[in-house]
């Protein structure tokens, strides 16, 4: 991979999102990085992507394997890989429709889409490429952007759940952050996998970025339902146990989560499961309850085995 000339930006709107945090997770980026001595990067909660399309645009990197267990975003990112051109044509005629009806059409526009995406779950095969793909990638930039406070969540069944958001201008066709994103996205290996998969494509050369769903501060601040897998306790130290195994293989790491010591100092969860290696704490500013304009400060911790 080489930089691109124009810098993509994440193509989702995401719970969590780390462009706030990009210029404190570059000051604690490996060494080797910066010295070109570690040229395959490995993301495999991939998310919104803030954190791979930065370095894409900043490092020199020979490979990248993203993954994500949410079939539904590894669709979208490998439509705009591949199928960048009808993405846009498709989303250019949802702009055109959706912006020529009334406010209270519009919002019968989104759940008529949404009931469609969710009615035709079944029918499609997230992992061979169909003429439906085009479509569902749209569908699912077109909910993102005009969903509620911009969240990607869905039910047991893996069914988009979010009620419509009532924005008056959402973007919902950027041809050319989606023509950058693709240029990004060229010679990148996309899975659909758990993050355990991952240490099948770590080497010493490896520097990994996790970024999991975030331990909740509360029992009423959970947010991990993006996709239809939980992430309780149990999968943060089955995550933590992959941590040091990779680190025992010589791979540069960093992982971000919630810092549950702002709420109650005596929590040493991440303190315990990451004994032996650098905790940072870093500030970001986060919507910390439903209300859209109801945000706050909060820590969130950077983890790292350098």
């Amino acid at each position: 991979m080489k930089p691109t000339s124009k810098p993509p930006r994440p193509i989702l709107k995401w719970a969590g999102g780390k462009g706030q945090l990009l210029t404190q997770i570059e000051a604690v980026l490996p060494a080797e990085l910066r010295a070109g001595q570690v040229r395959r990067y490995v993301e495999p909660f991939i998310g919104g992507g803030a954190v791979f399309f930065h370095l894409a645009q900043n490092f020199a990197l020979d490979e990248v394997y993203l993954s994500d267990v949410n079939e539904e975003l590894i669709l979208l990112y490998r439509v705009a890989q591949t199928e960048t051109e009808a993405l846009i044509e498709y989303l250019r005629g949802v702009e055109a429709t959706y912006f020529a009806l009334t406010p209270a059409a519009q919002k019968d526009y989104f759940y008529a889409t949404r009931a469609h995406h969710n009615l035709q779950r079944p029918a499609i095969d997230f992992e061979t490429p169909s003429a439906a793909w085009v479509e569902r990638a749209a569908q699912i930039v077109f909910l993102n952007r005009t969903g509620f406070n911009g969240l990607f969540r869905v039910n047991a069944k893996g069914e988009f759940n979010v009620p419509f958001g009532d924005y008056k201008n959402p973007r919902l066709c950027d041809a050319d952050n989606l023509r950058a994103v693709a240029a990004c996205l060229r010679h990148v290996h996309l899975r659909r996998a758990d993050f355990e998969t991952c240490a099948e494509w770590v080497t010493p050369e490896t520097f990994v970025y996790f970024d999991p769903p975030y331990r909740p501060l509360s029992a009423t601040a959970s947010f991990t339902a993006y996709s239809r897998f939980s992430f309780n306790d149990d999968a943060q130290r089955q995550l933590a146990h992959l941590f040091r195994r990779l680190d025992q293989q010589g791979a540069r790491l960093m992982l971000s989560n919630s810092d549950p010591q702002q709420i109650d100092p005596a929590d040493t969860f991440f303190e315990d499961l990451y004994r032996g290696f650098h905790l940072r704490r870093v500030i970001a500013t986060r919507a910390i309850n439903a209300k859209a304009n109801g945000r706050g400060v909060l820590r969130e911790l950077l983890i790292t085995n350098y």
